[in-house]
């Protein structure tokens, strides 16, 4: 995640790797599985969707997609948010994921906001 911090693609695409970097090869509880599956489900849909952002062709349709990036961004934020409650990964090991999780969020919300 140390790429340039200025293109919205490369980062959430960075942040999609970096989850399955971190979870791919872990040996994990049934709980932990589960979490971690999602995690990579959602931090990759939220790079992906941003693609058709790229291509929408109307404001509203931008702000929809957008809003689906949004979704899944959040759903990341409170995955790790449980992994940490439920002693599943210390908050040390992911700060990182956190951070730009919080940071891709707020991003997203503020293009929205332009957008209208």
């Amino acid at each position: 995640m140390n790429k340039a911090k200025f293109d919205l693609s490369d980062r959430l695409e960075d942040f999609a790797a970096s989850v399955i970097i971190k979870y791919d090869k872990k040996p994990l509880s049934y709980a932990g599985d589960y979490l971690a599956k999602q995690l990579i489900r959602s931090s990759c849909s939220a790079a992906l969707n941003y693609g058709e952002v790229l291509g929408a062709g109307t404001s509203r349709d931008k702000i929809n997609k957008l809003r689906i990036c949004l979704k899944e961004l959040r759903e990341c934020l409170r995955n790790l948010n449980i992994q940490i409650k439920a002693d599943l990964i210390s908050e040390e090991n992911i700060s990182d994921l956190i951070d730009e999780n919080d940071q891709l969020i707020r991003i997203i919300v503020t293009r929205i906001k332009n957008i209208k």
